[in-house]
């Protein structure tokens, strides 16, 4: 593992190596495209039935997902560095599950997932966070990466789809679709190996525009803490990514806790 840098002063973030099999750990990238990670295909439930809120004379509506909304972007894979560790909703990772990590989708959202290369799918449930790279949009477990080809390539094109909400999968062809508005969005702004740095930046980023605060999250990785800088107090996704786009935290990316 390269050698690793921390820096405390605001916007300056540190990276980390990464390899395939690990989960990728880079908190400095350059910024995605504006339109990353939005829905290719959705029915979401009409924005005149959602209560509307406006932050600096812009309109905003609740983040609204609905089963068979679909998504595309780059999927990566994380295997033997984590087997056996916790994921972010408490369970114990195993790499021989099919599993994910995605930075916004609720915990045990069902997925389909297809590597757009090889037109081969996988279904896998979400109990991650992840992956801590901008560009990516789903980290899969190594049983799921290699049904779908990508364990030698380490990423791959996809095309995400939701399935269901609940792990049973539940919904049929011709029930009602389901949806779930999505709160507690976060925009990532740092990332330390060191506590310090961690929280030199949440002070200096206290309260920003007079509606965000920061908060300080500590993660596992290599065995040794990591602290990630957190912008709380996004009411929806496109509130947040509109925020990323002023270019005020270089490879700002979005999460939800």
């Amino acid at each position: 593992m390269c050698s690793i840098r921390n820096v405390a002063l605001i916007g300056i973030i540190s990276l980390f190596f990464w390899g395939c099999g690990s989960k990728q750990e880079i908190s400095y990238f350059p910024p995605s495209k504006p339109t990353f990670g939005k829905p290719i295909s959705s029915n979401a439930v009409h924005r005149a039935t959602m209560r509307p809120y406006t932050v600096n004379g812009i309109t905003y509506y609740p983040t609204v997902v609905e089963v068979g909304t679909k998504y595309r972007g780059i999927a990566s894979w994380y295997g033997p560095n984590f087997h056996g560790k916790k994921t972010s909703n408490g369970e114990i990772y195993n790499m021989h599950d099919f599993t994910a990590a995605h930075k916004t989708l609720p915990m045990n959202t069902m997925l389909k997932v297809t590597n757009l290369r090889n037109h081969k799918s996988v279904i896998v449930r979400v109990n991650d966070r992840g992956p801590f790279v901008g560009n990516r949009i789903i980290d899969l477990s190594y049983a799921a990466a290699k049904q779908i080809g990508m364990i030698g390539t380490g990423t791959a094109p996809v095309e995400l789809e939701v399935l269901d909400f609940d792990k049973n999968i539940a919904s049929l062809p011709n029930m009602p679709r389901k949806s779930i508005v999505l709160t507690n969005f976060a925009v990532q702004i740092g990332s330390f190996r060191r506590y310090q740095g961690a929280s030199i930046t949440r002070e200096r980023n206290a309260l920003v525009d007079g509606r965000y605060r920061a908060v300080v999250k500590k993660f596992i990785f290599d065995g040794a803490p990591l602290y990630r800088v957190w912008l709380t107090g996004f009411q929806s996704e496109d509130e947040a990514r509109d925020f990323i786009r002023t270019g005020r935290y270089p490879g700002a990316f979005i999460i939800r806790n």
